[in-house]
């Protein structure tokens, strides 16, 4: 399924979850195939919306990798990051598979091909101390190892090509949230003239306006 943009601005976490994490008027970073990254004050969390069921019904929309204290800033951008990277893969062909732990998820992201889960992310974040292997950074260099799973997302849906090329924006560092979504509507337009040229060459030409 392919989650339009804007999907988790209008499905918030439920109330519920929200209080009680005390996550109460939360920033939403980055939306992303359904996988975002959001924060209030000093936590910073990922958010996901889960595959629909088999009525098709998309479920509320998941809590992972909470931290409850960011006390690195420059950490906030790899959410934003690994965010962007999961939307992609999962744009791509994989399955997002959430795990209810307490009021927050284990994310599972699922190769279809295999069945195997290729990464999963933690309901929260482990810290400084334990979190060598399961950090926000180790997590994005690992998810940025993955192949996609199937074919890349259909160019000829703008919808689906605005997402990608948002992705694609996000994975630089020197690229904030609000310039990477004009970038993605500079490059779709010169995609939409141009449909020769490959998402990246249109974000590389995109930067050159």
């Amino acid at each position: 399924m392919a989650f339009a943009t804007g999907h988790l601005q209008e499905n918030p976490l439920p109330p519920g979850v929200v209080g009680a994490l005390t996550l109460s008027g939360y920033q939403l970073l980055v939306d992303v195939g359904g996988v975002g990254a959001g924060r209030i004050g000093q936590q910073i969390f990922l958010l996901a919306a889960p595959d629909p069921d088999a009525t098709g019904t998309v479920q509320m929309t998941h809590i992972a990798l909470h931290q409850q204290r960011l006390t690195d800033e420059s950490d906030a951008l790899a959410y934003q990051q690994l965010a962007a990277q999961l939307g992609y893969l999962r744009l791509s062909g994989y399955r997002v598979a959430l795990e209810r732990s307490g009021l927050r998820s284990k994310l599972n992201l699922v190769n279809p091909a295999s069945g195997a889960v290729a990464l999963q992310v933690p309901d929260r974040h482990p810290g400084r101390l334990f979190g060598a292997g399961g950090s926000v950074r180790a997590l994005l260099g690992a998810a940025r190892t993955l192949p996609p799973a199937g074919p890349p997302p259909d160019l000829q849906n703008p919808e689906l090509l605005r997402q990608t090329l948002l992705a694609l924006a996000l994975g630089d560092e020197s690229t904030t949230g609000a310039e990477a979504a004009e970038l993605a509507d500079r490059a779709l337009t010169l995609f939409q003239r141009d449909s020769t040229l490959a998402p990246q060459a249109a974000l590389e030409a995109a930067r050159q306006q």
